[in-house]
């Protein structure tokens, strides 16, 4: 069986951070190794995430870390965010992402440009006990994310939102979706709005339910449009201006990504280093070898590289400074050794690593969306480019 990772047991390495943040994280770790660890078998068999852990992230403040006491959040920082989602990653990616969304997306978008009656009306039951979702990719729009088919019609004191929506993140618990539609299909993306929906608003469903290879325990399904009402006060920002948004969003949920990454890629290497004490061949714990040491080695420098990439640009979206080409690098790099470092971890366990009796396995399928959502690999890369040759 699996060897098991002390509950106590510090990250590998702890890399630059405050008292505070020490204790910040060591509370979530020590959360999501006794209370989520349990059920991640369960949870990614039945691809269905606990509702009463969802529960408890709500209880803990995890799901409204940056918003402010006074709408009931904890008044956290942008960098707490990124270490809760690395803790809860390094455990089960799929708690990662779900506390990702809620914070560094949708929790940051209303701080950033919602009126005040929409934070008053909506932040308290972010913080306390609604899920949400951001809503922008469809059939047409990966990569290309502004060419939408949704669209919106006005009608006086209300849209109506007509279309679909897919690969949805939390769709299935969620309670809020920041959605994205065109209100001038032929204005491109100046016709890109953003829309604050409830899930009870009359013509909104969540559709099917995608069965994915990994993260298999956090929701992703569709939504159906089908004559959405949405009263115009549920418009966030400029009509016509949701497209900053949503790539202003986006680069923050980059680094996010990363820090679920490289939580991904530390739970991989844990296991390794436990496994490797454990095993034995020739008479001797397979950690004796040098083999196994220089894989063991180059898997905890890269994880290392990693997380310096992610916390160098979660502390440069806090000072306020430029991180667009640091978040992209971020998500870049770790999602690149988020894959390679499973991967190499399921082969320090052998053929047992390829077995569900070990957690490695799951780590590797959960590995390989991270070059993909939130933009691919390539979109970073050209992003990145962008920028050199400025």
């Amino acid at each position: 069986m699996p060897a098991q990772i002390p509950n106590d047991a510090a990250p590998l390495p702890l890399t630059a951070l405050t008292e505070d943040e020490k204790l910040f994280q060591s509370t979530v770790r020590k959360f999501a190794r006794e209370q989520i660890r349990p059920h991640v078998r369960e949870m990614d068999d039945a691809a269905h995430f606990r509702p009463d852990l969802i529960r408890q992230f709500f209880d803990m403040g995890l799901m409204g870390i940056e918003i402010p006491e006074e709408f009931g959040g904890q008044g956290g920082t942008f960098f707490q965010s990124i270490l809760a989602v690395e803790e809860l990653s390094a455990v089960d990616p799929s708690a990662g992402v779900i506390v990702d969304v809620q914070n560094t997306i949708c929790n940051n978008a209303l701080l950033r440009w919602a009126t005040p009656a929409q934070k008053a009306k909506y932040l308290p039951r972010l913080a306390a006990d609604t899920v949400a979702s951001y809503a922008l990719s469809e059939a047409g729009s990966g990569s290309d994310a502004f060419s939408l088919s949704t669209h919106a019609l006005d009608h006086g004191d209300h849209f109506l939102l007509n279309g679909r929506k897919l690969w949805i993140t939390n769709a299935a618990e969620s309670g809020f979706f920041l959605l994205f539609a065109t209100v001038n299909p032929d204005a491109g993306y100046k016709g890109v709005t953003a829309f604050l929906i409830e899930r009870d608003f009359p013509g909104f469903q969540v559709g099917k339910k995608e069965d994915k290879l990994g993260l298999r325990a956090s929701s992703t399904c569709e939504l159906v449009l089908d004559n959405c009402r949405v009263p115009k006060e549920n418009v966030m920002g400029e009509i016509g201006k949701g497209y900053k948004i949503a790539i202003e969003t986006l680069n923050e949920g980059r680094i996010a990504i990363g820090s679920q990454m490289i939580g991904l890629a530390r739970g991989a290497l844990e296991h390794a280093i436990a496994y490797a004490r454990q095993r034995k061949q020739f008479g001797k714990a397979i950690g004796e070898f040098q083999g196994v040491q220089f894989d063991l080695a180059r898997m905890a420098i890269e994880v290392e590289a990693a997380r310096l990439l992610v916390y160098n640009a979660a502390r440069l979206r806090d000072a306020g400074l430029p991180f667009l080409t640091e978040a992209a690098m971020a998500k870049y790099y770790s999602s690149e050794i988020a894959e390679r470092v499973a991967s190499k971890a399921i082969e320090v366990h052998g053929g047992v690593g390829i077995t569900k009796d070990y957690p490695v396995e799951k780590l590797y399928r959960d590995a390989k969306i991270g070059r993909i959502y939130e933009g691919t690999s390539n979109i970073q890369l050209v992003t990145i480019a962008k920028k050199l040759l400025a």
